[in-house]
């Protein structure tokens, strides 16, 4: 067996806060309205099969097997998931992706430049500085 590795480190998925293994933003932010059926199946068999980070190997063949679909439809399920910013895939390797971090609230109306650029470092803190 091939040795896994991490396709995207940076997104490790981790148990959400709100105790579900499947994050409920997926509910909440319209992942799942953006999905059709087979993706959704997809990625719940990737959530089903993952190891701790995520990481799964699965052929296509088994995949379409135990979903009860065709080639091309897993391969535009994947697609699907791929676009959504669900999974990382490099054959034969799947990574389930923990979802980007919560959107910042939506301020209505006009604000300074100082409240904006307060509200983009609160979301991506500077490196230290030797």
């Amino acid at each position: 067996m091939p040795r896994k590795r991490l396709l995207r480190p940076e997104r490790l998925r981790r148990v959400p806060g709100q105790f579900s293994w499947i994050d409920q933003r997926l509910v909440r932010e319209g992942y799942l309205q953006r999905c059709g059926p087979e993706a959704l199946a997809l990625y719940l068999l990737l959530v089903t099969v993952a190891d701790a980070q995520g990481l799964s190997y699965y052929g296509d063949a088994s995949v379409c097997r135990l979903l009860s679909i065709r080639p091309e439809h897993l391969q535009s399920a994947r697609a699907v998931l791929l676009g959504a910013g669900l999974i990382a895939y490099e054959r034969p390797l799947y990574q389930v992706l923990a979802l980007d971090p919560p959107r910042p609230p939506r301020c209505d109306g006009i604000q300074t430049v100082q409240a904006a650029l307060e509200r983009v470092r609160a979301l991506q803190p500077l490196p230290a500085r030797p």
